[in-house]
């Protein structure tokens, strides 16, 4: 089992920056994707960025050029600074972990965080 916390999340005006992170616990498999996702409200969950064990990368067409995922595996951490925030940003934020592990996949979720970016 694996457990995911987010933090950092909160009220941000257009234009602003914020990073959150997750701290990943327990029954860790090394060859994972770890991701961010959203959801605003009246809305279906979306990927806003991922990054693979090896540190390849993939971004959500609206949030490339201005949000960086990174990850740090000695901490068992996933980070996510996003700029220039605009109100349509606002939703809850998920960390995400997948991995396949004897051909069965594995998935899990954080509680979320959430972010409001408004004047």
């Amino acid at each position: 089992q694996v457990q995911l916390v987010e933090s950092g999340g909160g009220w941000v005006q257009p234009g602003g920056s914020l990073r959150l992170s997750c701290a990943a616990s327990g029954s860790i498999f090394r060859l994972n994707v770890m991701g961010w996702h959203r959801q605003a409200p009246g809305k279906q969950r979306e990927l806003v960025a991922a990054v693979a064990s090896n540190n390849i990368t993939n971004y959500a067409d609206n949030m490339k050029g201005r949000s960086t995922i990174a990850r740090d595996d000695d901490k068992n951490m996933l980070y996510l600074e996003m700029n220039n925030l605009k109100p349509e940003d606002t939703a809850v934020y998920y960390c995400n972990m997948f991995f396949r592990m004897s051909g069965q996949d594995y998935e899990n979720w954080g509680q979320g965080t959430h972010i409001t970016g408004s004047s």
